[in-house]
């Protein structure tokens, strides 16, 4: 290439269509070989983002263990440690304490390191995390292994749903690709990992030269001031971010998987374990659905019908345990009540999971801005784990005091939320991240 097209590419970085087809397409000796040894396997984009996806989604399954394993465990901890029902519902929730200091940390861990980085980080506590539990000859091991698997699940929790925000294609996420790593300054590494992301067929000159757009309109200022959360294009989606997260937790979702066991023999179900395990594993199918129908029915639609099905299903709960306290415990009504609340709870499980369980993390990494993503997400985060930690911590005192005034209470926060969501919560489906921010202007 002649000195003057080095100089026309030089003053015009974005004219030239990304393709890998010809040697203007610059990246290093490593970067070339990596690419070329993956081409074959990795010729359709679609394929190397659904792999880097479900790569990445054994985070939330790690923080799915986290959050299951004090149920079916609750009788056998207490029993060999010769716990307390207080002291085994603060081991409970340590792993939200861990998850609050994870999420303080979190925005500004993914920003300096990456979302891979933060990702490897949050995976060393887990492991210290679970071998500290395992081993646990008394309450203080039992209470630190916590924390740690809390510390890595509060990290995972904000890096996960950005990262794959950023990396999904236009049609299926309305945010922009790959943000922060050409904010890091590494252009080639970001342009050859999108080429690759996209498919070394596709054209991604439109997406690289939005995403350059967006960086360079976020250098412009690089500080925010306390005084700029008066104006409505920050505070505005930070309220919808962390209102969304805060009542999501607030459903009560955690308190029925940590003590689930416990919610099931408390309905008179003799197989409470298994029980358990039946609920984990539909939640896991209707995940599924929900992350097909999520880019088709929308994320707000998808959200009402989610939060008002769990409203109902949460009133049903409720119902049915203030029966079970009127009618005699070896009556067929009082045995039918426990049936009835199993019922709920399988069903506020399935609505929860095709809506109110993800979007809210999608939304939240969608619609908070580039320039305070990071500070904001975690913020946002925090306070998702700050309400986790008061749901979990407080759950089977309030059993112990009413199991229908328990679910009354969770009833009615899930019949505000509906009520938020249908008034505040934008829909971000098929949106750039330009355009969701524009309508908060």
């Amino acid at each position: 290439m002649s000195h003057r097209d080095d100089v026309e590419e030089a003053r015009d970085p974005l004219r030239k269509p990304l393709l890998n087809t010809g040697s203007w397409y610059k990246m290093s000796s490593r970067q070339s070989s990596i690419i070329s040894s993956s081409a074959q396997m990795l010729r359709d984009g679609s394929v190397s983002v659904v792999l880097c996806v479900l790569i990445v989604a054994l985070g939330p399954i790690q923080s799915g263990f986290t959050c299951g394993y004090s149920s079916p465990t609750q009788a056998e901890i207490i029993s060999d440690l010769k716990l307390s029902i207080s002291e085994f519902s603060l081991f409970g929730s340590l792993s939200n304490v861990g998850a609050m200091v994870g999420a303080i940390i979190s925005g500004q861990l993914a920003e300096y390191i990456g979302r891979k980085g933060s990702l490897m980080v949050a995976a060393v506590p887990n492991i210290i995390g679970w071998l500290g539990i395992s081993f646990a000859k008394d309450a203080s091991f039992l209470f630190m292994g916590r924390l740690l698997e809390g510390f890595g699940v509060g990290i995972i929790s904000y890096t996960v749903p950005v990262y794959i925000a950023e990396i999904a294609p236009h049609n299926l996420r309305g945010s922009l690709g790959s943000v922060n790593q050409a904010k890091m300054g590494m252009v080639e590494d970001f342009e050859a990992s999108l080429q690759v992301l996209r498919g070394f067929d596709t054209d991604i000159t439109a997406e690289v030269n939005e995403i350059k757009r967006a960086i360079a309109s976020s250098r412009k200022r690089t500080t925010i001031r306390f005084a700029d959360f008066k104006e409505r294009r920050y505070w505005f989606p930070l309220m919808v971010g962390i209102g969304l997260l805060v009542l999501q937790q607030f459903s009560g979702i955690n308190a029925i998987f940590f003590y689930s066991s416990n919610i099931f023999a408390n309905a008179g179900i003799s197989s409470s374990n298994l029980a358990t395990f039946g609920l984990g594993t539909i939640q896991v199918a209707a995940t599924g659905i929900a992350s097909w129908l999520m880019d088709k029915a929308g994320r707000r639609l998808l959200l009402i019908i989610s939060t008002a099905g769990v409203t109902l299903s949460l009133l049903l709960v409720a119902i049915a345990f203030y029966l079970e306290g009127i009618f005699p415990q070896d009556s067929n009504l009082y045995h039918m009540m426990g049936i009835l609340s199993l019922g709920g709870l399988v069903a506020m499980v399935i609505f929860f999971s095709v809506g109110l369980g993800a979007i809210p993390w999608i939304i939240m990494s969608e619609v908070l801005p580039v320039n305070i993503k990071g500070l904001a997400g975690s913020v946002a985060t925090l306070a998702s784990w700050l309400t986790s930690w008061l749901v979990t911590m407080t759950a089977n005192l309030l059993m112990t005091w009413s199991s229908a005034g328990t679910f009354t209470i969770y009833t009615v926060v899930s019949a505000f939320t509906v009520i938020f969501v249908s008034l505040w919560v934008p829909e971000t489906k098929g949106r750039t991240l330009e355009e969701i921010q524009s309508s908060f202007r």
